[in-house]
């Protein structure tokens, strides 16, 4: 039980995915705004959806900047006001092997995807893309740093990440439905 525990919040080693599942990694540069909001909003779209055991959600960033941290608090707080909990993770950074687990490494933008392209071991099955390839309702390609703004960045970041995720449970359930997962 303690070790389980240890496990959930111990996000520096990265987290096992389930065997019949399959994973999806969230990306940003920090680990502490944008990558753990749409972790924690996928998850809960993932719960609705009917999805969410056989879907693994983490996230982590390009750099090590913050590794262990929480969330930043402006995020914790404007994910709450829509009933999302972020107080739970913490910063981890990008590991190779999560090229290998994942089926989904989903960047917040072209730099962070850039990056993970640059990364990428070998052989990696993993599909990576930007996050708002899948929206729906907003047209923009990236979802924008909230860190140096105030308390309307984190709004926007949700209200794209939302989108964005609608569409990645859609494309998910696709995908698990016609076995390619």
């Amino acid at each position: 039980m303690i070790d389980s525990l240890k496990r959930l919040f111990q996000r520096d080693e990265a987290q096992p995915a389930p065997a019949d599942g399959v994973g999806v990694l969230m990306v940003c540069m920090g680990n502490i705004c944008r990558s753990p909001t749409a972790e924690a909003v996928l998850r809960h779209q993932l719960q609705q959806a009917g999805l969410a055991g056989r879907v693994w959600v983490d996230s982590a960033g390009t750099h090590g900047f913050h590794t262990q941290e929480p969330p930043d608090p402006r995020a914790i707080a404007a994910a709450g006001r829509r009933g999302y909990d972020l107080s739970p993770l913490r910063a981890r950074a990008v590991r190779p092997d999560d090229f290998h687990r994942h089926r989904w490494l989903l960047a917040m933008d072209d730099d962070n995807l850039a990056w993970l392209q640059r990364k990428a071991p070998q052989g990696h099955g993993a599909g990576l893309a930007l996050l708002l390839s899948q929206a729906r309702q907003h047209t923009e390609r990236h979802v924008p740093d909230p860190y140096y703004g105030g308390t309307a960045g984190f709004e926007r970041v949700l209200d794209l990440v939302e989108d964005a995720c609608q569409g990645w449970v859609a494309q998910l359930r696709s995908e698990l439905d016609a076995g390619q997962a």
